[in-house]
């Protein structure tokens, strides 16, 4: 799924002149992707709330990997749109699915390593999926998709053969959408968008920054690589760490660690020659530390708020929350430049988003905390997890 989601954006010159569209066309084989998934997750994560889990993960990956087969033999335009339209649904589906699963088979207390095991999926991918079909993918475009199609199919021989069934409670529609009347997860949801606009505000435009600094071609190459791998690694500690201190604390310290990267590494950037390219690829590198960690404690976070048998909603929410940042990133980014800013100018941009969320982080936190003490008065179903700052699962909230 990681592949899928971003090989293509190397690719649209190719797959513009083997379907006779334009480049904006093609462009639209990732945002129709993008908006796909984001809008179908949390739909798709709610209507199949009763499905035993194991089955929904099968259907959800075999829709997945035909969608992809039907974008690699498309012999136009119309097939390879509805190809993407059909993989999204099924990487929707399939990202808020497994999430679930897992919450609901690991103890609570080794979540996070589990849930980054997950996340280290995508974090791979960037890191070495996405260079290598970059690379493959110079021959004919199609080759890339037909990895994703063959990876995606041993996975689903490995599921079938290994993955046990899992029967959750049955819910009403009205139960499964219930995480949405409760404006607390509304507003933790606001703090890995904040934080994807935040990173995705000046990654999408990391060659304009360091290019000037380090040289284009192969060094960019290599710091692009570089950010996947200590994402990577970032993915790895935060999962250790969250099941220690809790997502709350691992994610504030996220939030406030990325601002103080944007602020000083517009400082640093001011420097001139080796000091500013070193500052340039600090920056760089630990936003890809931190942002590799993000997903893990936020996710695990939301975990802790709801009980698992309506979890693979408020996952695709998570899922959905994060792709909408990314998206508003780039488009505030892009109108950033457009209206005369310097590429440079965008890291204390992201530094204000930066701040807001922190500040959403922080009460929300705080209004975590108390509730939790609310509910240790009045006495409490059950117990969260240490350090989480949520009340814990199943409780019922004092109005």
């Amino acid at each position: 799924m990681g592949i899928d989601g971003y090989v293509l954006a190397g690719l649209l010159p190719q797959i513009a002149a083997d379907l006779r569209v334009d480049a904006a066309a093609a462009g639209q084989l990732m945002s129709v992707f993008a908006a796909t998934g984001a809008i179908a997750g949390p739909v798709l994560g709610a209507l199949t709330g009763r499905w035993e889990r194991k089955s929904t993960i099968v259907l959800s990956l075999g829709v997945f990997v035909l969608g992809n087969l039907m974008v690699a033999l498309a012999p136009t335009y119309f097939w390879a749109m509805s190809g993407r339209v059909l993989s999204a649904l099924g990487g929707a589906l399939l990202n808020a699915v497994i999430g679930s699963y897992v919450i609901a088979r690991t103890p609570e207390h080794y979540r996070g390593r589990a849930l980054s095991l997950v996340m280290g999926g995508f974090l791979f991918a960037t890191a070495l999926g996405v260079p290598v079909g970059l690379v493959i993918g110079q021959a004919d475009w199609r080759i890339p998709l037909f990895l994703v199609v063959g990876v995606g199919a041993a996975a689903l021989v490995g599921i079938l053969w290994k993955v046990r069934p899992l029967h959750l409670p049955p819910l009403s529609l009205r139960e499964a959408l219930s995480p949405l009347t409760r404006p607390v997860i509304l507003a933790v949801l606001l703090v890995p968008m904040g934080l994807m606009c935040a990173s995705y505000l000046c990654f999408t435009y990391a060659t304009l920054i360091l290019g000037p600094r380090i040289g284009g071609g192969y060094p960019i190459i290599g710091a692009l690589f570089g950010y996947g791998i200590v994402s990577l690694v970032g993915n790895i500690v935060s999962g250790r760490v969250t099941d220690r201190r809790g997502p709350v604390a691992v994610l504030t310290v996220i939030v406030a660690t990325v601002l103080a990267a944007a602020l000083l590494g517009g400082a640093g950037l001011l420097l001139p020659g080796v000091a500013g390219a070193v500052a340039g690829l600090a920056w760089f590198l630990a936003c890809a530390f931190f942002n590799g960690g993000s997903g893990v404690a936020a996710q695990t976070r939301l975990a802790t708020m709801v009980p698992p048998s309506v979890a693979a909603l408020v996952l695709a929410l998570n899922n959905s929350a994060m792709m909408l940042g990314s998206a508003l990133g780039s488009a505030l980014g892009g109108l950033a430049l457009a209206a005369g800013a310097l590429p440079d100018q965008l890291l204390p941009l992201s530094g204000a988003v930066l701040a807001v969320t922190l500040a959403v982080q922080l009460t929300t936190a705080l209004v975590g905390r108390r509730r939790t003490r609310t509910l240790v008065d009045i006495g409490p179903v059950g117990a969260g997890p240490v350090g989480s700052g949520e009340p814990p699962m199943g409780a019922v909230e004092p109005a």
